[in-house]
């Protein structure tokens, strides 16, 4: 994060743990206002590489699930890299900037491991890539009239989800009816978040985090690495697969995934609520059920504290269990997942 927005968010009254910030004080009354009200959130968990140069699409095109050519300066994609396996090494957003490149968003923690890998493969291809985090401070913009205080302070925005409007002060990508995302100039971002934190409740990266999972956006992380192909995580749902497009690491098992027939493992949207002095559910946490005994029916993909209580958590699971009964948390003795339905409907 940016040393001079991080001193700014301070004096603000945030509340940091490793570079993120975890509430401004109050972090169950923040809770309750994302699940109604008008919310503001600091995003610098997510780090930003950018390609240039005359190949980047071409480049980008054999190595991404995506089709990249859906990627322009006004409409963003969702994706996957993979590793040769087909197995997902990132999920991430990506855009064309109004220059000649790409900005890819991706959660931060895994930013240097993938730009070093994908800067392996760029032989002699004219495409260049950095780490642009820095130039842009990130903030999430949500709530029931996020869309007409957006429009008050910065004018015109994006009228579709995943729709990229890109102004004098940064840009803004539309992620749903009622969550956006800003990007702004550093020297920008202060006076920005002055004018919506007044009609907007400071909130935490949990909340922002609670968002995305009732969204049922998968967010990889180091734990769950390696761990599902993007089918598994409802990428072709999210328009994160192409199906037509030439190859990239991993394509030839992601499509024989798909035209296999029905995937046996789906992402779902879960509550479960764990006894008191149970640790904390994390990415990569196991899920058991009756049906398969000791072995693994599933993994948790991204948890966060519910405000409706418990935790809400996106997981992988066998369908086969899910249809057969109840899904536990760590071992079949754990406690139960509430199975929720996503606000999309998976392709089966």
């Amino acid at each position: 994060m940016n040393p001079v927005w991080h001193s700014y968010l301070q004096h603000r009254g945030a509340i940091f743990r490793e570079d993120c910030i975890v509430s401004y004080g109050n972090a169950a009354a923040e809770l309750e206002s994302t699940r109604s009200a008008n919310v503001l959130s600091d995003l610098s968990h997510f780090g930003l590489i950018h390609f240039w140069g005359e190949d980047a699409e071409t480049f980008l095109q054999g190595q991404l699930s995506c089709d990249i050519r859906r990627a322009t300066t006004s409409t963003a994609s969702y994706g996957s890299y993979c590793n040769p396996k087909g197995r997902i090494l990132a999920t991430f957003l990506i855009w064309r900037t109004t220059g000649d490149g790409y900005l890819m968003q991706l959660p931060a923690i895994l930013l240097a491991g993938i730009q070093k890998r994908l800067a392996m493969y760029v032989l002699r291809a004219k495409v260049k890539l950095a780490d642009s985090s820095g130039a842009w401070v990130h903030i999430g913009v949500a709530g029931p009239h996020a869309a007409a205080l957006l429009r008050k302070i910065l004018g015109e925005i994006p009228v579709v989800p995943l729709g990229v409007r890109h102004g004098e002060r940064g840009s803004i990508i539309r992620l749903a009816e009622d969550r956006f995302q800003l990007l702004i100039l550093p020297e920008q971002a202060p006076t920005i978040w002055e004018d919506l934190s007044r009609n907007a409740t400071q909130v935490g990266k949990p909340c922002w985090d609670w968002l995305e999972i009732r969204a049922g956006i998968p967010h990889i992380l180091p734990a769950t690495q390696e761990q599902f192909v993007p089918q598994m995580v409802n990428l072709d749902t999210l328009g994160g697969i192409s199906f037509q497009k030439g190859c990239y690491p991993g394509q030839e098992i992601v499509a024989r995934t798909q035209y296999l027939g029905k995937i046996k493992r789906r992402m779902y949207l879960a509550n479960v609520r764990p006894a008191a002095g149970d640790l904390p559910i994390e990415a990569g946490d196991e899920l058991f059920s009756a049906d398969l005994g000791e072995q693994s029916a599933g993994m948790v993909v991204n948890p966060a504290s519910s405000s409706d209580g418990g935790t809400d958590l996106l997981a992988v699971i066998q369908t086969s269990s899910v249809e057969a009964g109840e899904i536990h948390w760590k071992s079949l003795e754990g406690p139960a997942l509430g199975i929720m339905p996503l606000p999309y409907s998976a392709n089966q």
